[in-house]
């Protein structure tokens, strides 16, 4: 990604752990690395087509004095979280924060934390078989969209489909969701446990009756492996209700473990 660059923006703001850096305030230097393309506004000489650094340095100001926080970690975390939700075709931004009158009782140049954040890809499986399925699904994708740091940018047609796993049960409505989180892998999977339960859901029966289902299918091209916890999902190629709406909206994504798209891996397994 290209970047444009705002070096030290000094601010005179209140944050602190102690109750006087609280009160009567100091000086913070933000620096901010901001990760869009530029091609557009290189090609057109459109500054619409780019990022305001101008405005950005304002929206930064204003945000550092209007709040407080004790940690300067809270505060890089806050504003790199409204800056790539109110700011125009940012897709990663690195914030760093010098606290130069840091009180430490030692001579000291400047303090500092740094951090990364981005946008990030995830496709999420859908499914229900008890009650009234559709609209399960419809609200889940629903409540996925209004969280502030979620956006739900395509959705699947719902395919009805035999169970799998334990097969004496109703028939299920499956489908699949993209969409753009700031969330972490495991910060989604959270979210997506407290939209399980919102729709009633119970965990008896392993693969058995569910008012809704959710599953991270992908994040990006993460590969998380631990013992409750699996991403891409483990058994994603050997599910044809999973593959057939994943494929379409999503049939060149590849699988970054075995290397084959999602249509390669519906194709190989209606050969099974």
């Amino acid at each position: 990604m290209d970047k444009i660059i705002i070096e030290n923006l000094e601010i005179f703001a209140n944050h602190g752990v102690f109750p006087e850096e609280n009160k009567l305030g100091q000086k913070f230097l933000v620096s901010v690395v901001l990760y869009t393309d530029t091609r557009e506004a290189g090609k057109t000489d459109e500054l619409t087509a780019s990022i305001h650094y101008g405005e950005v340095s304002q929206f930064i100001d204003k945000y550092v004095k209007e709040h407080t926080f004790q940690l300067l970690e809270r505060l890089a975390e806050s504003l790199a979280e409204q800056l790539l939700l109110q700011v125009n075709h940012l897709e990663r931004v690195k914030i760093e924060i010098k606290k130069p009158w840091a009180p430490i009782g030692l001579p000291l140049e400047t303090v500092s934390v740094e951090i990364d954040r981005s946008w990030h890809t995830a496709y999420i499986a859908l499914g229900s078989n008890i009650g009234n399925k559709r609209q399960f699904l419809d609200e889940a994708v629903t409540a996925l969209n209004l969280l502030e740091n979620c956006k739900v940018t395509k959705v699947s047609e719902y395919l009805v489909t035999e169970p799998y796993g334990v097969t004496d049960q109703d028939e299920f409505l499956n489908g699949c969701l993209k969409m753009r989180t700031l969330l972490t892998p495991h910060e989604l999977l959270d979210e997506l446990h407290r939209i399980e339960q919102n729709a009633g859901r119970e965990r008896k029966i392993h693969w058995g009756p569910r008012t809704l289902d959710l599953d991270i299918l992908f994040y990006d091209d993460c590969v998380i492996q631990e013992p409750d916890f699996c991403v891409p999902h483990v058994d994603m190629q050997n599910r044809d209700f999973v593959l057939k709406p994943l494929c379409e909206i999503a049939p060149y994504k590849r699988h970054p473990v075995y290397g084959w798209t999602v249509s390669e891996m519906l194709s190989k397994l209606s050969l099974k």
